[in-house]
């Protein structure tokens, strides 16, 4: 993964940047808003690290100029601005993902996988099936099956599992799930998301010898087959 970091403190970046390339990452690193959009333009990126205070082009107006410039790499802000209209304004300027400072690596890290697979997932192709191992989902009959034996989900179950489908594989954390499968409008220590992986785990695997729906003690679940 290529990633363009655009942080102005230098501590944190040197932590993101070794922590990225301990993971097989390669990082470049630009320290203010100008400099971050020549590079942006004139390098290949898998996706851009933006902090949203910068010197320069802040990180919102630097990611709504590389946006006219047809530029569509992948982009997570960092901000110490965590209110629910600072996530929202993030979002319009054209940012992918917004995560809130202080932060955990592994969040991070995570998060841009996803959007790393988002991006290479087949394009402005209009998929209509998810599957995972033998776990289909009609995303146009909103139909549920597993080894042919249709399941039954409730509308919160369906979204949460299509969330979960979409990212086989991945760990997708509780925050993660707060935000894309229910908005902003609970609190992160709320134990909604462990009710509803309970009864989304009865659900695909009581009746199954091999099960799909994992919990990854002190990160977050993931849908495949193994066992973390």
């Amino acid at each position: 993964m290529q990633v363009l970091l655009v942080e102005d403190d230098q501590a944190l970046a040197e932590f993101i940047g070794t922590e990225l390339q301990r993971s097989g990452s390669s990082c470049v690193h630009c320290d203010d808003g100008d400099q971050a959009y020549a590079t942006a333009l004139e390098g290949a990126f898998d996706v851009m690290v933006v902090d949203r205070m910068l010197p320069g082009r802040d990180g919102l107006t630097l990611i709504q100029d590389l946006r006219r410039q047809g530029l569509t790499t992948p982009a997570l802000v960092l901000s110490a601005l965590g209110e629910v209209d600072d996530r929202v304004q993030g979002l319009k300027s054209g940012a992918d993902d917004y995560l809130v400072k202080p932060f955990a690596i592994d969040e991070l890290q995570a998060r841009l996988q996803v959007l790393l697979r988002r991006g290479t997932a087949g394009g402005n192709e209009t998929v209509t099936r998810l599957q995972v191992a033998d776990l289909t989902m009609d995303l146009l009959q909103q139909q549920v099956d597993r080894g042919g034996v249709s399941i039954n989900l409730q509308p919160r179950e369906y979204r949460l599992l299509e969330y979960l489908m979409r990212h086989e594989g991945q760990v997708v954390t509780r925050t993660m799930l707060l935000e894309h499968v229910w908005g902003y409008n609970f609190d992160p220590q709320t134990n909604v998301i462990d009710v509803h992986i309970s009864r989304l785990r009865q659900k695909l695997d009581k009746e199954f010898e091999q099960p799909l729906l994992h919990t990854v003690r002190g990160a977050g679940y993931r849908l495949g087959h193994g066992a973390e």
